[in-house]
């Protein structure tokens, strides 16, 4: 039996957080559920509520089974909020939701303005290092929990007085690209139990504890566009991002008219409203023009990216080599990576990748360690 330190356990009442709670409770931590009431119940409808009373908070939260028509394709939703409880109460362990839904609301205007600047926002990233890591974590302080811990597929080392975040064992649900982010010192006192299992051990471990979400479908869309219609979001908070503009051909030509850039992501082929007999792809976004520009595949292909913003964990070369990730399913890939005077970054791939998208993260790993990422500017 493990000593009693107390563990703060984020719980979006899916599989993954539950079960890490469950193992966490199981190894002899002194274990207290969280729930992110976020705000996404805004885009539900529930009829029941219950008060649910902790430090410093007292908010209300649906009432919720894990049925399955109950289920947002999201996270963080009302039906969700009421499965962490169910598994909280089934631990017997304190179980607090805490009210985000200011911090949130920071969290929607990013994703926002983000599109309306012709850039592709990665909101899950930004969630962990504002809230899951950021607030979240000042809360545990609040609470004397020396250590946090999530449902995150990723591991953590502790040796020659470093801490290491490292891809999980199984990389097809590897999660460490979106915890670039998480500063050193938070790193130190984190937890990830599900770092060396597949998916089929969560569910398992899942059943064994007896929890009825062992089952529960995984999260496909952003929470707060759960249908993910992000147009109609966007437009509701930014209408002046969709002003028309031409849908132009590299070549210079005039392909025809679009309701607005903030419907495009650089590399996307589908939906583009043109046809020139041949494959095109979303090259450029012009927000200050409202140009759309297409071209063949290799319009899209690049073998630089320059990265601003950029989160170090640890004290890099002035010239290194990393494979880097460019999105969350890119294959990390061989490069060059040049620190420049600005505090910028030049990452010089070996082979040309498509699609480098503004707004989306780029990530450096040395082998299955990640040792800093910050955010695409240009190719």
């Amino acid at each position: 039996m493990k000593s009693r330190r107390k563990v703060l356990v984020a719980m979006s009442g899916g599989v993954d957080s539950s079960v890490a709670a469950c193992l966490l409770k199981e190894q002899g931590y002194d274990v207290v559920g969280v729930f992110m009431r976020l705000g996404a119940e805004r885009y539900e409808t529930a009829s029941d509520t219950c008060r649910t009373k902790g430090p410093q908070n007292d908010v209300s939260l649906p009432i919720s089974g894990s049925n399955a028509e109950n289920r947002s394709k999201g996270c963080c939703s009302a039906a969700d909020a009421g499965d962490a409880r169910v598994v909280a109460g089934k631990l017997r362990i304190p179980f607090y939701a805490l009210n985000f839904e200011r911090d949130f609301d920071h969290l929607i205007n990013y994703f926002v303005d983000e599109y309306a600047n012709a850039r592709t926002p990665n909101p899950c990233v930004r969630c962990n290092q504002w809230l899951k890591f950021g607030k979240l974590v000042a809360y545990a302080d609040t609470i004397d929990a020396e250590l946090i811990a999530t449902g995150h597929y990723a591991r953590i080392e502790h040796n020659d007085d470093r801490t290491r975040l490292k891809r999980a064992a199984y990389l097809e649900k590897d999660q460490s690209y979106v915890l670039f982010g998480v500063r050193p010192e938070v790193l130190r006192r984190t937890i990830f139990p599900l770092g060396e299992m597949t998916k089929d051990e969560v569910r398992a471990h899942a059943r064994r504890f007896g929890l009825a979400l062992h089952d529960k479908p995984e999260s496909q869309d952003i929470c707060f566009v759960p249908d993910g219609d992000y147009g109609r979001l966007v437009k509701s908070h930014r209408p002046d991002a969709f002003r028309t503009g031409r849908i132009q051909h590299v070549d210079g030509r005039i392909l025809g008219r679009h309701d607005g850039v903030s419907n495009f992501t650089i590399g996307q082929r589908r939906g583009l409203g043109v046809a020139v007999g041949s494959p095109v792809y979303v090259s450029d976004l012009d927000a200050t023009t409202a140009t759309v520009t297409v071209g063949p595949r290799n319009a899209v292909l690049s073998d630089t990216v320059l990265v601003d913003q950029v989160s170090w964990l640890c004290d890099p070369d002035h010239r290194f080599r990393a494979d880097v990730k460019i999105r969350y399913h890119h294959n990390a890939a061989p490069a060059e990576v040049v620190l420049l005077p600005d505090d910028d970054v030049r990452v010089e791939f070996d082979e040309p990748q498509a699609a480098v998208t503004p707004g989306q993260a780029a990530v450096f790993y040395h082998g299955d360690e990640v040792i800093g990422g910050g955010w695409i500017k240009g190719r």
